[in-house]
């Protein structure tokens, strides 16, 4: 059986509504992913894919159940541990790219290792490698606003990996492109982790990429139902 860099039991999460009712989003929720696997999440609009993202990633916090890392419970990181889970551990993959418009491509890329305290030289050096395995030499001194829509999100891929995380969590990477300029795109996105043994969950309305992932989830009644033998390619 695989290491599990991830699992999670119990998850229950909810919110209040403006009518002071509550709506409950996830509840005992589980899910186990191994080491080295890309796992996909698929549900319709507002079932929680986003929300369980965030909580994988400790961007926000459950109302029960456990999440753990390594086999350590997230829960338990202190202040610091938990800044380092952010910032190395996992690398995130949004739907909007979230360029810093005032940089430069490869300064955007850079920028999560400078805040590491890398070496600028080191820190722009790796960025630069990074940015020519996405398709993207030529594109290293311009802004984002000369960039495509599937330029930006590869960018923003090389950025998730600037730290060298063991987890990318990615949320609807292609959601916001085509479905030509999206396939491209996971294309990529799965090459690299695979060329770096990387683990990854990605949440995504596609299904027919969600095939294409070596374990697929579909989230319904916040709850997941594991869709058995999904497609290679």
């Amino acid at each position: 059986m695989a290491t599990r860099i991830m699992e999670a039991s119990g998850i229950t999460k909810s919110f209040i509504q403006p009518d002071k009712k509550k709506l409950v989003i996830l509840q005992d929720l589980c899910l186990q992913v191994p080491q080295g696997s890309l796992v996909s999440i698929t549900g319709a609009s507002g079932s929680g894919k986003s929300t369980l993202m965030h909580l994988l990633g400790s961007l926000d916090r459950p109302d029960c159940g456990s999440i753990c890392f390594a086999g350590a419970d997230i829960a338990t990181f202190s202040r610091k541990r938990l800044a380092a889970y952010r910032n190395r551990d996992i690398g995130f993959v949004f739907q909007f790219h979230y360029l810093m418009p005032e940089l430069t491509v490869l300064e955007n890329v850079a920028t999560p290792a400078l805040i590491q305290s890398f070496q600028r030289q080191s820190a722009f050096s790796l960025a630069g490698t990074l940015l020519r395995e996405v398709g993207l030499a030529d594109k290293l001194s311009v802004m984002p606003y000369q960039l495509s829509g599937g330029e930006k999100q590869r960018a923003a891929i090389a950025r998730s990996l600037i730290n060298s995380p063991r987890l990318l969590l990615a949320d609807e990477p292609t959601g916001s492109l085509d479905w030509k300029t999206g396939e491209t795109v996971f294309a990529i996105f799965k090459q690299l982790i695979r060329e770096r043994g990387l683990t990854a969950v990605i949440a995504t309305h596609n299904s027919q990429l969600a095939d294409l992932t070596d374990k697929r989830y579909i989230l319904h009644g916040g709850r997941l139902e594991e869709v058995l033998e999904p497609k290679r390619s």
